[in-house]
């Protein structure tokens, strides 16, 4: 059976995996909700680092658990994702991508979200906090989700100190190395969320066997907006997944 680490996304908590884990253990399969903010604590971290560590946090617990580990990561857990999965042998045998953005292609597109991504983070440091939560959450590609992101106000630096670190425009762009993941991935997005949906068109048609699932009714945050239908096809994969093992090795 399946381990699902969830990463959340930006403004996000651990916390909001607690519906997803609910259901999935009704199908017998355990997850692990990571806080991503842990990561920052201390000093900045890198993205390509981020993959690494979550690859060697893996690695150390592999050897305590049969369970078979899968990430799953939502918007920029999905980015931080992909680069545990592009990192050199990642220990996951498959993967859940959720609204992603693989990554900007021009410099220009990258210098203009670094400087959006700035003024995003000193709101979140210094500025009023419900304010910034009730700006995050109107903004367009997230209004029309009923979900609304409340993450803990302890945990403002590291959210602002991940608007640099963690930046869209931070990252080199992923289009071209996403042939290089070879494990089985389900790529979801919502309907209503024509943005991310041509995205992961796009995703899916790069990495080897990859299948688009567009959850209907659904805005940019799936898990949230259409809970059952997301843990319904989420359980259905995992299920496929566990009937090929065996039979199939996309690693090798």
């Amino acid at each position: 059976m399946h381990e699902v680490w969830c990463l959340h996304g930006a403004v996000g908590a651990a916390t909001d995996w607690k519906p997803f884990a609910h259901a999935m253990a009704g199908e017998g399969v355990e997850t692990r909700a990571v806080d991503l903010w842990r990561m920052l604590e201390c000093c900045p971290m890198p993205l390509m680092e981020v993959g690494r560590v979550l690859n060697a946090e893996c690695r150390g617990l592999g050897r305590k658990t049969e369970r078979r580990p899968v990430l799953l990561g939502y918007s920029m857990g999905g980015r931080l994702a992909l680069h545990a999965l592009l990192d050199e042998n990642p220990p996951w045998q498959a993967a859940v991508i959720v609204g992603a953005h693989p990554g900007l292609e021009s410099e220009g597109e990258r210098i203009a979200r670094r400087a959006s991504d700035a003024e995003w983070g000193s709101r979140a440091l210094s500025g009023d906090w419900r304010a910034f939560l009730d700006a995050w959450n109107a903004q367009p590609v997230l209004a029309e989700s009923g979900a609304r992101a409340e993450p803990p106000l302890f945990r403002r630096r590291e959210i602002a100190r991940s608007f640099v670190d963690w930046s869209l425009g931070a990252q080199e762009p992923l289009w071209d190395e996403l042939p290089g993941i070879r494990v089985p991935v389900l790529w979801v997005c919502g309907e209503r969320d024509a943005k991310f949906r041509a995205i992961g068109e796009r995703a899916v048609s790069l990495i080897p066997g990859a299948e688009l699932a567009v959850i209907e009714n659904a805005g940019h945050r799936v898990p949230w907006d259409q809970p059952e239908a997301f843990a319904a096809r989420v359980g259905e994969f995992f299920r496929r997944e566990n009937s090929s093992e065996g039979t199939t090795d996309k690693r090798g």
